[in-house]
């Protein structure tokens, strides 16, 4: 069951991507940045595969992986604004959040202010869950979308920097072929073990909470 969801999830990504193009990119980080588990360290090195094939421009990718994270954080920020902690806290099981990363982003926020949103695009973990420390504190939207599009834009870009490298190599180096037999192999099963490595650190952070 596990190997047929992860399956679903990782097809999904290539597919969306696949066949939207930038806007998939786009619909894609949104989600992630929505806070619903579909993690950045998977779709925008796709799309840096894709860059090494020619459908796509590097600067591009990044900058729809970027306006996607302010289109998808409106949603944690409302969230932060109306409903607050006790919200995030009662629905947030279902989409994998624990009070763990609730608390991270809380911390960081309380610690770096508005800058928070700047800085915590550039990070781990922290980058997913930011915009909602700062609905809660209601932080004004023209700098919180600005920051975001700042702070994101690097990450995406150095993303898809590495998927477009390694796509290079993979198209260019024939004992890498002779190995997965194909490019689309090798993304499948890095996909995979990329997705179950988030689920498993997402199930295991809300047990400890």
């Amino acid at each position: 069951m596990v190997e047929r969801i992860l399956g679903i999830l990782a097809t999904f990504t290539i597919g969306v991507i696949s066949s939207g193009g930038y806007l998939g990119i786009a619909l894609l980080m949104a989600i992630e940045s929505a806070c619903i588990p579909l993690p950045s360290e998977i779709i925008m090195p796709f799309a840096g595969y894709l860059v090494s094939t020619g459908r796509f421009d590097l600067y591009l990718a990044a900058t729809a992986g970027a306006i996607g994270c302010n289109l998808g954080s409106i949603v944690a920020y409302e969230i932060g604004k109306r409903g607050g902690r006790p919200l995030a806290l009662r629905w947030g099981k279902y989409v994998l959040i624990g009070p763990g990363e609730i608390d991270a982003a809380d911390r960081f926020f309380e610690r770096w202010g508005s800058m928070a949103v700047l800085i915590g695009r550039l990070l781990p973990v922290i980058r997913s869950f930011i915009a909602f420390p700062a609905g809660v504190a209601r932080m004004k939207l023209v700098p919180f979308h600005v920051y975001t599009f700042i702070g994101s834009w690097p990450w995406c870009f150095g993303l898809a920097w590495v998927g477009m490298v390694l796509g290079d190599k993979w198209n260019s180096d024939p004992r890498v072929k002779a190995a997965f037999h194909s490019a689309d192999a090798l993304i499948g099963v890095v996909l995979v073990a990329l997705v179950a490595f988030y689920i498993w650190h997402r199930v295991r952070g809300m047990k400890r909470g």
